[in-house]
């Protein structure tokens, strides 16, 4: 260990070459990179589609000269006209293999040498037949994502080394729309110039902006019209916690990036992020205290401000860079901000979450977006890596290595490379980071460690381990005595072999572990201890289950066997006050649900549950305006479609003697009931948002129902413009009555209400 470090700090020292790798200039033939996009619409949504023109700056990093440029595009897409600099090109177009778009290939007017740059220019038309998460067309607000392909790319996101990351220019002329950089919007019109490395976006709507101050500035929050204090109080907290994690990089990485950080609260796409512009579902904003995803998603958002935008991330397996790397910077903020039980938190969630995908799991050096496993790989076992490897070479190391390489990325034409970040880690040919470093990037996952149960013998004690991967660990190995002493040693266990770990001076051992820091990625984590305990992911699955058959003392139980292994696991806990809530133990339920509140770092879910139980308590106990609060704030929690919808149901029962109900929309309800017995398509089309409810309209005007009855139970002001609307619903459709609750949202647009979504549907 020793060596390796004095290594590294050798390399730091002498200013070893890190960026010195294979590259695209290293191709016989044209390759070509974005060097900037600059957009323009100048029409959206008269005709249900998006009219631009995109013009890209290109620059051949290949060796050869390119006689045509391959551009891609979403395959609905119709190109209009297509120009090599100022004069018209021709084309051809056919279906692109990778993903749902189609190529461009475009015929240069002259061959372009290498390290030349040429400039394309693309005319199109997108219609957008039904609005989705990454292209919608609205009245209400409009979006385009660039997983929708909506603008051309010569590498999109399906491709092996990444999609195409550029400065951009982006014009949107008639709507208010937000996008990532500087904002240089003026006469209705929204213009933004981004001069770090991004990917064209926009959304568009109606926003009250809340704008960071003192540490916190040029962050800002951009909330739906009409919220209150309590969501502008969150949202001020939201920019704080992105302000600590922007402090926090800088003292790992060196000056804070000047682009401006965005908050967008959105009803589809939360979750994306790009060059400061941060999606978060409106859930976000609304909840009573921050939560663990919420925290996670800025926490890696700002760290791309440093890997990825201001340090362009290329080349084969970037995932593992932009997002695998900034998975595990963010967990070392979450660890500084919400304490080492929120961090083990997160990597716990990482394990669980990889583990059901290790075992089909493609090499990480070699995923993509096309591999159904991406997005749980990369980020997950990419976070892990390098944890292992910070543990290996030591923190100080880590760090001022992964700070020269992004310095040096800047300058480099290749950027930061997932090659140069192995040059720089591995070392040297023969060390015992680079063989480890091939073994996790280059071959699936295959380690599985196991311990076998302690034995007395010759007075100390010892356990059999084994190793089943390919290469040999160094782990530590963990014991506990009868007294509840934990007594470490380490390890080393070699390729599929078995080792011995012995406690010396230690009595009564009643359980061991291998690597209980969890650094290894494995196959499987159940057999790291003997004495076996509950297996996370599989016993709450169980313990849901025996939930869900009513089986409430057996799912009681093993929500406890649970606890009492992984004391901080919440969403065991969730289940224990469940189950106890079911069995009438209101008191223990109430304490469970009380400590869930009062997590660091709550997880949706746990806000969502615990508030729900804390107002059926409240109802049990004849409280019915504390409930109705309670079930209030499990609904804004916005965790999940089961809690959201135990919450409704029990929020009109503790209304249910004054319920508020707005007029307006009740007469919307009643005028949509009429349309839809009469099955008047063109009466029902006008009273639904452009784009939205498309399967709806089909199931009710294609089999027109026989009888169709709506009564408004509550409604509720979500934000200015819109209202939502619990119902209970009466049908009978092919000679079958279906009955049961639904809940409408209905916004304000041209001066008239109109169904925007259908947010729960529970009519059987």
């Amino acid at each position: 260990m020793k060596l390796i470090r004095f290594f590294f700090s050798i390399c730091l020292v002498c200013g070893f070459s890190i960026s010195t790798v294979t590259r695209a200039q290293d191709e016989p033939r044209a390759a070509w990179q974005v060097t900037s996009f600059d957009i323009t619409i100048p029409s959206l949504g008269s005709e249900r589609a998006l009219n631009a023109r995109a013009t890209l700056s290109l620059r051949n990093i290949g060796r050869g000269a390119g006689s045509t440029l391959s551009l891609r595009i979403s395959s609905k897409a119709e190109i209009k006209a297509v120009a090599i600099g100022s004069a018209a090109a021709t084309y051809q177009s056919r279906p692109e293999p990778r993903g749902n778009a189609q190529r461009i290939t475009i015929n240069l007017p002259a061959s372009v040498p290498s390290n030349q740059n040429v400039t394309a220019t693309v005319e199109y038309r997108l219609p957008v037949a039904e609005n989705n998460g990454v292209a919608a067309i609205s009245p209400v607000g409009s979006q385009f994502l660039p997983q929708s392909m909506w603008y051309p790319q010569v590498n999109n996101e399906f491709a092996v080394r990444g999609a195409d990351y550029a400065p951009f220019r982006l014009t949107i002329n008639g709507v208010t729309a937000i996008s990532s950089g500087i904002e240089k919007s003026a006469g209705g019109n929204s213009a933004f110039d981004q001069s770090a490395n991004a990917r064209p976006f926009f959304v568009s709507g109606t926003w009250d902006r809340v704008d960071g101050t003192a540490n916190a500035t040029g962050i800002s929050a951009y909330l739906p019209k009409g919220l209150g204090p309590d969501e502008r109080k969150q949202a001020e907290s939201l920019i704080a916690l992105a302000s600590g994690a922007r402090s926090f990089y800088s003292t790992l990485f060196g000056v804070a990036p000047d682009i401006p950080v965005r908050l967008i609260s959105v009803t589809r796409g939360a979750g994306f992020d790009d060059a400061g512009a941060i999606l978060l579902g409106e859930g976000s904003f609304r909840r009573k205290s921050i939560d663990s995803s919420t925290a996670m998603i800025i926490a890696e958002a700002i760290g791309r401000l440093w890997i990825g935008a201001d340090t362009p991330v290329r080349g084969e397996g970037n995932g593992v860079l932009r997002d695998g790397l900034t998975r595990f910077v963010a967990t070392l903020f979450i660890e500084k901000q919400f304490g080492a039980d929120a961090a083990e938190a997160e990597r716990a969630r990482e394990r669980v979450a990889y583990s059901a995908i290790a075992k089909r799991d493609a090499p990480l050096s070699r995923t993509t977006g096309l591999d159904p496993t991406y997005l749980n790989s990369v980020a997950n076992k990419g976070a892990m890596v390098w944890r292992l490897a910070d543990h290996l070479v030591g923190r100080d190391v880590f760090i001022a290595t992964m700070k020269t390489l992004l310095t040096a990325g800047k300058t480099d034409p290749a950027g930061l490379t997932l090659a140069a970040a192995r040059a720089a880690f591995g070392g040297r040919e023969g060390s015992s980071l680079k063989a480890l470093l091939d073994q996790q990037l280059d071959q699936p996952t295959d380690i599985d460690l196991m311990a076998g149960l302690p034995v007395q013998e010759a007075g100390q004690w010892t356990a059999a381990l084994r190793n089943l991967g390919s290469m040999e660990v160094v782990v530590d190995v963990a014991a506990v005595t009868s007294s509840g002493q934990r007594v470490m040693t380490q390890a080393t266990v070699p390729p599929h072999d078995f080792a011995q770990a012995t406690f010396k001076n230690a009595t009564n051992i009643v359980s061991v572990e291998i690597d209980p820091q969890k650094l290894y990625p494995q196959l499987d984590y159940a057999n790291d201890i003997a004495p076996r305990v509950p297996v996370v992911a599989t016993s709450l699955a169980e313990a849901n289950r025996l939930y869900g058959a009513q089986e409430y003392a057996k799912a009681e139980a093993l929500a406890r066997q649970l606890l009492a292994a992984s004391p901080r696991l919440q969403e065991a806990r969730i289940v224990l006050g469940r189950a106890l809530l079911a069995e009438n133990k209101n008191e223990e339920a109430e304490k469970e649900f009380k400590q869930l509140l009062n997590e660091q770092l709550p997880l949706p879910a746990s806000l969502a549950w615990s508030s729900f139980g804390l107002g059926e308590i409240a109802l049990r106990r004849g409280q019915a305006d504390e409930a109705s609060r309670k079930f209030t704030d499990a609904i804004r929690a916005d965790a999940e479609y089961a809690s959201t919808l135990a919450a409704r149901a029990e929020r009109v029962r503790a209304e249910s003697a004054a319920p508020v109900i707005d007029e307006a929309a009740k007469n919307f309800v009643n005028q949509l009931d009429a349309a839809i017995r009469g099955g008047r398509h063109a009466e029902i089309e006008t009273m639904i948002v452009p784009g939205e409810l498309g399967r709806f309209m089909q199931q009710v005007v294609g089999t027109q129902p026989e009888a169709w009855a709506s009564r408004v139970l509550r409604t509720e002001q979500l934000d200015a413009d819109r209202v939502a609307v619990d119902v209970a619903l009466n049908t009978k459709q092919l000679g079958v009555e279906h009955s049961g609750t639904a809940v409408f949202i209905l916004v304000r647009t041209g001066g008239a209400l109109k169904l925007d979504a259908i947010e729960l549907f529970e009519v059987r």
